[in-house]
């Protein structure tokens, strides 16, 4: 498995050609997962369902020739374990039946144990990794701290975060002990799916870019940083991607946070990003995901576009800039698959493009 062109191209070694895989992979743009949804009966049940789970995460698998499969969870696990109190309302989001807005409410959040309150999650992770046969890397993840922490304030979605922005000016010592909380539930989260069967863990810091550059730095990354050398002192050997979308003009930050990989999201040129920072740590992206509702000949475009971008050499796994929309064809997604593969073997030395990985 170590060889495998994913945990190649994170190590930033040479690789025949650059690997893909799909924020969002299994998902509703998928026929199969929303028969499967249907028969989950809503999403919770079937993230809480380890069979279900399996299923869903090994049906992109069967369609496309993807370099990586991911666990089939949600990020808000986390909140919901620690007693919040999590529903998915169709077609609106996650509401959590209470928030945090003082140090009463933090007192009274649990301290979930990953193998009792989320043991769904590592059922889950056991399955997908039996299923795999080690034919290929999974990847497992979380929430950031500063991500979990808007909607555990706000307790609805929102693209503002009012009570939570607000916190950082007018409470951040309430604040700070959320995050550190956060941090620690999250390290050992990312720990057990190491120990389940992980062999890639990423960070999803979704709301990073809503804060100044600032308080980026201070209020997200800061704990990110924590979670990574807590991983690192228990001897988690996993490579560790983050993604904080909407983030870019922190590249240089992320990049010494101790991961091995820098997600970027569609907004930022990927060749000055590695200009940036692509000496340093590997590079995740970047298209954008709307490109998926267009044309086969426009996918192969903007996929060959993104490759120039990055240029010759190791160090990119191909991604979108943000998970995949539900309207995107599954057609372009076979599409995209194969434009990567394909044209990516000239920026690694492969004169016959058609030659097999």
């Amino acid at each position: 498995m170590k060889q495998h062109r994913l945990l190649r191209a994170l190590r930033r070694e040479p690789v025949d050609a650059t690997p893909i895989w799909i924020m969002r992979q299994a998902g509703r743009y998928l026929p199969e997962y929303r028969a499967t949804r249907e028969r989950a009966g809503s999403f919770l049940a079937l993230c809480k369902t380890p069979e279900l789970a399996c299923e869903v995460a090994l049906q992109p698998l069967r369609r496309f020739d993807l370099d990586a499969a991911i666990l089939f969870s949600d990020i808000l696990t986390i909140p919901d374990a620690m007693g919040m109190g999590l529903t998915i309302i169709e077609n609106e989001g996650p509401r959590l039946e209470r928030s945090v807005r003082s140090i009463a409410d933090l007192n009274r959040l649990g301290d979930p144990d990953p193998e009792m309150e989320l043991r769904y999650v590592m059922d889950a992770m056991r399955l997908i990794r039996r299923e795999l046969h080690d034919r290929l890397p999974l990847i497992g993840f979380a929430g950031s701290p500063w991500t979990l922490a808007t909607y555990m304030i706000e307790g609805a979605p929102g693209r503002e975060f009012v009570h939570a922005r607000g916190m950082l000016y007018g409470d951040p010592g309430l604040l700070h002990a959320l995050l550190r909380k956060l941090a620690r539930c999250i390290a050992r989260y990312l720990q057990a799916q190491a120990s389940a069967g992980a062999d890639v863990l990423m960070l999803f810091d979704t709301w990073g870019g809503v804060l100044t550059p600032a308080g980026y730095r201070e209020f997200s990354l800061h704990y990110m940083k924590e979670i990574i050398a807590g991983l690192r002192q228990a001897r988690v050997e996993a490579p560790v991607i983050v993604f904080s979308k909407g983030a870019s003009a922190c590249l240089e930050d992320i990049a010494a946070c101790g991961c091995d990989a820098v997600g970027v999201d569609w907004t930022a040129d990927l060749g000055a990003a590695r200009a940036r920072i692509g000496q340093r740590v590997a590079l995740q992206g970047n298209l954008d995901p709307c490109v998926l509702t267009a044309a086969p000949e426009v996918v192969r475009r903007e996929a060959a576009a993104v490759l120039a971008r990055y240029g010759a050499g190791p160090g990119h796994v191909f991604n979108l800039g943000h998970g995949i929309q539900p309207q995107a064809d599954p057609d372009n997604v076979f599409a995209l698959v194969e434009a990567v593969h394909d044209l990516s073997r000239a920026h690694h030395g492969c004169a016959d493009p058609r030659a097999s990985g």
